[in-house]
């Protein structure tokens, strides 16, 4: 177990570059496994997950090499479709071996995938959507097993955009026979990426970021080389760490476009931002409240940014109204967040949060990645030492977190 020490109180200020994004990396190098051969992935980034994943591939027969943010994956000779060993249960993208593995190798046993624990997040649109290109799929015991022997296109219509549903569904109906159309698609910035790679590889994929996704079946893909799109939770969450400490901040490597549905809240809380290329946050003393965040789909307001932004809502002027739509138990910071001052209160997917003039540190826990990282954000603007405990979850989707907020002027460590 490893901790971060914060020491509040400094004003961020400097310049950093955002790196790979997370959720982008993870089905790109599962895309992989479509082709036989070497693909290179840049710009990956050095995360937990990755290297849990790389783990997964490399016990099936796949060679891997890793340095300078390069990712490069030999699938030559995979000789096994058991993914029941345990490792899947670690990460949540685990569910997409299934899509790659059956429609290039016909069969696949996996056990349940895992990850943050911030709620039901049922696998049943996946299975939903991959029993309708004709693969049979049996659960027992923690394990299931997908077996087909061809696939064929369908029209699928998923009851929520879920964005691991959509990339499971693209990634085996790029094999199957035939056109498949899925209705009501994730839109987000993610999904496009990993379209754009598909289609390097060779297969026929249009309409990534709107509500279909046009899939025309081909017999073969091969392997590509391809870069992975900035990080834009972890850009979000740099611009929240400068406006809770009132600093200002540079972020290259970004996709302003990507990145609207947190300017917006950042704007109207008081912070300048502008983009010639890169992206300039100017922040307040202090900002003021936002009336309602309500966590949306893309282009909505990211989930994955309700934790940050809610410790920089516990110090605002004024009351926060905070629904969270998309997974219900993703409240696990609250109570950790009182422990330092804050004024929240919770109510099913309702937080109700009263700016406090100031936070205290004190000894917390990461439940969460993302609520491990708030933890963090509100440590840098309290008064006194915090601890945060179990920063592994954090070490899962922040590459280098505490050195790159020390580079803008943060007193962080690793202990």
């Amino acid at each position: 177990m490893s901790k971060y020490k914060v020491s509040g109180g400094k004003k961020l200020s400097g310049s950093i570059e955002i790196g790979g994004a997370k959720n982008a990396a993870l089905p790109i190098i599962i895309a992989t496994l479509l082709a036989r051969g070497i693909s290179i992935i840049h710009n990956c980034p050095y995360l937990e997950d990755v290297n849990i994943l790389i783990e997964i591939l490399k016990e099936i027969g796949c060679k891997i090499k890793y340095e300078n943010h390069t990712l490069v994956i030999d699938t030559s000779d995979v000789y096994s479709t058991d993914l029941s060993f345990g490792l899947c249960e670690k990460i949540r993208p685990s569910i997409l071996l299934i899509g790659a593995l059956i429609a290039n190798y016909g069969i696949v046993n996996i056990t349940y995938p895992g990850g943050c624990e911030i709620g039901p997040r049922p696998i049943d649109l996946h299975l939903k959507g991959l029993r309708a290109l004709n693969i049979n799929i049996k659960e027992l015991h923690g394990i299931i097993n997908a077996t087909s022997s061809k696939l064929n296109g369908n029209e699928i219509l998923l009851d929520y955009p879920s964005v691991g549903a959509t990339e499971n569904i693209m990634l085996a109906a790029c094999l199957a026979e035939g056109d498949t159309i899925i209705r009501n698609a994730a839109k987000e910035p993610e999904v496009i990426d990993l379209q754009n790679f598909l289609n390097l590889m060779g297969a026929n994929i249009s309409g990534a970021g709107t509500n279909y996704i046009y899939i025309r079946g081909t017999d073969k893909l091969n392997p590509a080389e391809y870069s992975i799109i900035p990080d834009r939770v972890a850009a979000g969450t740099y611009m929240i760490a400068a406006a809770i400490t009132g600093g200002e901040i540079e972020l290259k490597n970004v996709i302003s476009e990507h990145l609207q549905p947190i300017i917006a809240k950042l704007k109207e809380c008081g912070c300048m931002i502008t983009s010639n290329g890169n992206l300039f946050l100017r922040a307040p003393a202090k900002v003021k409240a936002l009336d309602i965040i309500r966590t949306l789909p893309y282009p909505g307001f990211p989930t994955d940014l309700q934790a940050p932004i809610m410790a920089l809502m516990s110090i605002a002027k004024g009351t926060t109204i905070i629904t969270e739509t998309v997974f219900e138990n993703r409240f696990n910071h609250v109570e950790e967040l009182k422990k330092m001052g804050a004024d929240i209160r919770v109510d099913g997917r309702i937080a109700v949060v009263k700016g406090v003039e100031s936070l205290c540190g004190s000894n917390v826990t990461a439940k969460d990645l993302r609520g491990g990282a708030a933890l963090v954000l509100a440590g840098l603007a309290a008064y006194g030492e915090t601890i945060v405990d179990k920063s592994e979850h954090i070490d899962r989707g922040y590459e280098c977190f505490d050195d790159i907020l020390r580079d803008l002027g943060a007193e962080i460590y690793k202990i």
